[in-house]
């Protein structure tokens, strides 16, 4: 544990409590140590701290619209790569049908989220049924493929040489957000045992193995997934957003932080799902302005109504790099006090990572390049 200087001190017109009871004409901004965890500085402006007019440097944020990738390769090894470094990889398959060769990934555990469709998912521990919403966490290793029926879109983060965990609840307890009672394994059943090669059969079938982001591929004279059992306290595991049970406080709004999924040594997965709206009057009601100085931010928006975010819609992801500070847009300030509507409607994954994220090799089209020209005032925004 860093041993940080900490102390609490107020100085000018400022609030005593965070995210509440904001001085009358003033924005707060909240600058951190380590996310949301470490010291904070609340710092209380006359004007939006994100009313920039012109942007120069790679630090900008950056929005790409995933809905306009065109290919949908069998493999999830040729997803698009959006964003990675060392620690993580993030990519987006656009899949179809039934993969024609198995999967395996030997540069770490892989965390799926299902964006679009249904299907199912056949691994070494068996068969799980797959729709939108669901996370499935693959270990390190694990042989698998999918068939969908029809189109499905999937996110895929790879933890990079490291593993996928559940966060520390604290005070809450194990039981808040979801029971891990909750999360569902594969079964050995009779659509499972179906697929494997009968005996005296023969039969070619394929296997991927990704180790170093090169790709080695096995040939079988028979399905390997022809376990019959199994045993132990490692499997993948399964998980729909819509089981979650996030958490909230009726006069606080609460950081990103609190809505933490999975994680790995140098990033965190968080979810944020439908939840009542703060009641206090003097509680924000909107994501506070902040500086993310140590973590680059992700979000990928799944589904409903981003109440923060103006011109984004399900399928497109935002980046924002590390080293500035970023907050709702103009349109959302308007309900920092009185909202639109008594709950939030929306369904968005974040990743958030400690080491700097690169943007991959995307196609012409895919990223906004005015997004960064949207919380400009209206009167000086690009059209």
């Amino acid at each position: 544990m860093r041993d940080y200087i900490r102390l609490s001190k107020i100085e000018g017109t400022a609030s005593r409590q965070a995210h509440t009871d904001l001085p009358e004409g003033t924005y707060e901004r909240e600058m951190s140590k380590e996310g949301f965890f470490g010291p904070a500085a609340h710092l209380y402006h006359q004007r939006p701290p994100t009313g920039w007019i012109d942007w120069e440097g790679p630090l900008r944020p950056r929005a790409f619209d995933l809905n306009k990738l065109n290919y949908r390769p069998n493999s999830p090894f040729e997803a698009a790569t959006v964003l990675h470094n060392a620690h993580v990889k993030l990519r987006f398959w656009r899949a179809s049908g039934k993969m024609e060769r198995l999967a395996r990934n030997g540069d770490g555990d892989e965390l799926l989220f299902v964006h679009d469709g249904q299907g199912q998912l056949f691994c070494d521990f068996g068969r799980l049924d797959l729709r939108a919403g669901d996370y499935v966490m693959l270990p390190r290793g694990t042989m698998w493929r999918t068939e969908f029926d029809g189109d499905a879109d999937l996110l895929m983060i790879e933890a990079t040489n490291d593993s996928f965990h559940l966060p520390d609840k604290g005070m809450v307890g194990h039981h808040a957000i979801f029971d891990p009672a909750m999360l569902d394994t594969p079964v050995m059943d009779e659509a499972f045992r179906a697929q494997q090669t009968p005996q005296g059969k023969e039969e070619i079938w394929r296997i991927d193995i990704k180790r170093r982001e090169a790709l080695s591929t096995v040939t079988y004279p028979y399905n390997p997934l022809d376990a019959v059992g199994w045993k132990g306290d490692l499997t993948p595991v399964k998980i729909n957003v819509e089981d979650f049970r996030p958490l909230m406080s009726h006069r606080y709004h609460l950081p990103p932080s609190a809505h933490t999924t999975f994680l790995a040594k140098r990033f965190v997965v968080c979810t944020f799902c439908p939840r009542p709206m703060e009641m206090d009057p003097a509680a924000l009601k909107v994501p506070f302005f902040h500086n993310n100085d140590d973590f680059d931010e992700v979000l990928f928006y799944h589904r409903g109504d981003f109440f923060s975010r103006d011109n984004i819609d399900r399928g497109m992801i935002t980046f924002h790099p590390c080293g500035f500070t970023h907050g709702p847009h103009p349109k959302a300030l308007g309900g920092m006090f009185k909202p639109r509507k008594t709950a939030t409607d929306e369904y968005a994954v974040m990743l958030d990572t400690r080491d700097a994220l690169e943007v991959g090799a995307l196609p012409e089209g895919i990223e906004n390049h005015a997004y960064v020209n949207s919380w400009m005032p209206k009167k000086e925004a690009a059209e």
